[in-house]
This record gives structure tokens, sequence and C-alpha cells, in this order.
């Protein structure tokens, strides 16, 4: 029987080729490599019989999209690159065990991803960009911003946090109804998928049964691994300091996240400083980007970090 989910891949391709981007996997170091969708124009078709140059230099500022736990790059931002791509040159990567990203390093800290990320990056010609991060991919995006500053020009972060603590996701588990991470974010069945979403979005999500089996199989791959990445966010409440990061960082929440709330984002905006800025956007939960991609888009493009890199 044919996966709907992986059926509609090749459309999905086609329609970010027409906003603008396209794959191209970059080798990090042996053993490791990741998919990145690129800005076509960075990109040169070879002359017959002869190898593909590396990609340009980006010729407009840079964004890169750094996506969540649940999807690879291009489902979680599939609302955002068209909107994007006129003014900036959008960066979409595939975070290490999603898409076509992988390694041989036993490495599963998010600061091994950001290592890789930037590594990436840099080969792609990037020297400067404005990271806007979600969930799992907005603690990648702080750790970026932390290690690279001379790189990451400004931070945009949704449903996410600096840094886990084992505190933090033991409250937060049990504030959901979730015994672990891997529960909540690694769902083998239906009923757990149909669980993991309701949590996620503000508004009661309905797909038949057969799209949530689909959608498990193509979407939930390397679960070890995955369940790895898991282990290694999670830090000792000793360890968590807040960096004194010198970019501006805005948050840009969903009023109804369920899984961060108002309160921890309010609370971080306070421990960021002088330099951060909130925004919330009403009748949204965590996957804010989906459910209300219009009004988000709208906040990203209007946002002073944006402004300040173009």
């Amino acid at each position: 029987m044919v996966n709907l989910v992986a059926a509609q891949k090749p459309m999905m391709h086609g329609l970010m080729k027409m906003a603008g981007v396209k794959p191209y996997i970059v080798e990090i170091e042996p053993g490791t490599v990741m998919n990145f969708w690129v800005p076509l124009e960075t990109l040169k078709k070879p002359k017959k019989g002869e190898r593909p140059e590396p990609p340009a230099k980006p010729n407009k500022p840079v964004v890169v999209l750094v996506h969540g736990f649940a999807s690879e790059g291009i489902v979680t931002w599939q609302f955002q690159i068209g909107a994007l791509t006129k003014k900036y040159s959008v960066y979409v990567p595939d975070l290490l065990f999603f898409g076509d990203s992988i390694t041989d390093k036993t490495d599963r800290s998010p600061t091994f991803q950001a290592e890789c990320l930037v590594t990436g990056l840099r080969k792609l010609g990037v020297e400067r960009c404005i990271v806007v991060g979600f969930s799992y991919g907005g603690m990648v995006a702080f750790k970026m911003a932390e290690l690279y500053p001379d790189l990451v020009q400004a931070l945009v972060v949704s449903g996410s946090i600096i840094a886990m603590t084992d505190s933090l996701s033991e409250t937060t588990l049990q504030g959901l109804g979730f015994s672990s991470s891997s529960e909540l974010l690694l769902p083998t069945s239906v009923k757990g998928l149909k669980a993991l979403l309701s949590v996620a979005a503000h508004k009661k999500l309905w797909f038949p049964d057969r799209l949530h089996k689909d959608f498990l199989e193509v979407m939930f791959t390397n679960r070890k691994e995955r369940g790895e990445l898991l282990e290694g966010l999670v830090i000792s409440n000793k360890d968590a300091t807040v960096p004194n990061f010198p970019q501006r960082i805005h948050l840009l929440w969903g009023e109804n996240d369920q899984i961060f709330n108002l309160e921890l984002a309010q609370n971080m905006k306070g421990q960021l400083g002088e330099k951060a800025s909130f925004q919330g956007i009403k009748k949204a939960g965590h996957l804010v980007h989906l459910e209300r991609p219009c009004v988000y888009n709208r906040c990203l493009k209007a946002d002073p970090c944006f402004f300040a890199c173009r």
C-alpha cells in the first residue's frame, strides 16, 4: 500500500524548488554529512562531463531555519521558506538523524549539532546570518549563538529554552502527563502521535488514522539515535548557566503553548537581559509557525532582528 506521506515528498520538493531552495549534501567531516536546503542562485548547473562547483556565497542577508524534533527542515518550515526567499538567502538544514543528515560519531549533544551546522554553513559560504530556531532547533540555535557570535548576527526563537535542565524536563513532562521525553516526542502508535499533536497544537487537529500511520513510518526514523539525542539534551541543574549573548534575541511564541508556556518564556526574557524581546501570537500553541503561518511570517519580517541585517 502506498504511504501517503511519502508520496507527497516529490510534490513538496517541487514546491520548495519553486520557492527558491534545493537540497545539497555537505560533508562536515569523514563519517558526518548534513543535508541543507540552499538558495537556488548559489548553485550552478555543471556543464556536461564536469564536476559540480561548490555553492557560491549568498548575495542577500542569510536566514537559517532550524527545525524541531518531530520532523525535518522543509516540513517544519514549509510556510516560511517562500515568504522569506525574496529578500533573504534562506538555508534550511536537516539536523543529524533527520532527513539525509547522519553521523558515525557518538556525541548526541546540542553542542555537537551546533558545531556541525556551523561547519556546514561556512562550507556553503555563509559568513553572517540570522538564525530562527523552533523547539529542539531553538536549543541548537542558542548554542550556535553562544559559541559562534561572529557567525550568528541575531536570533529568533519559538517554543524553546536555552537548555533543558533535569528539573525542567521532569516538571514539563509531569504537567503534560508523560513519563519520558521519548514517550512524548517519539510516539510508536497512532494514539501516541495523537497525544503529541494534542499538546503541540492549540486547536484540535483531525487526520484519518491512515495518515497518522504513514506519518509515523516516514517522519520517525532513526529512533535509537533520536532517543539518544533526547538523553543528550538534559543537563544537571548545577551545570545550567545563562550565557551573556551579544546578539539581539527575539522570542516569538504561541500564547497557548502547552509545552513551554508563556510564563517560562517571560522568565527567559528576563534572564536574557535588555537585548531580548518577546512577542506572543494569539490562538496558537507550540506549533505556532504551522498553526498561524501568515501571522508568524509577518512577525518575522517586521522583527528588528531582520531589519538590522538587511
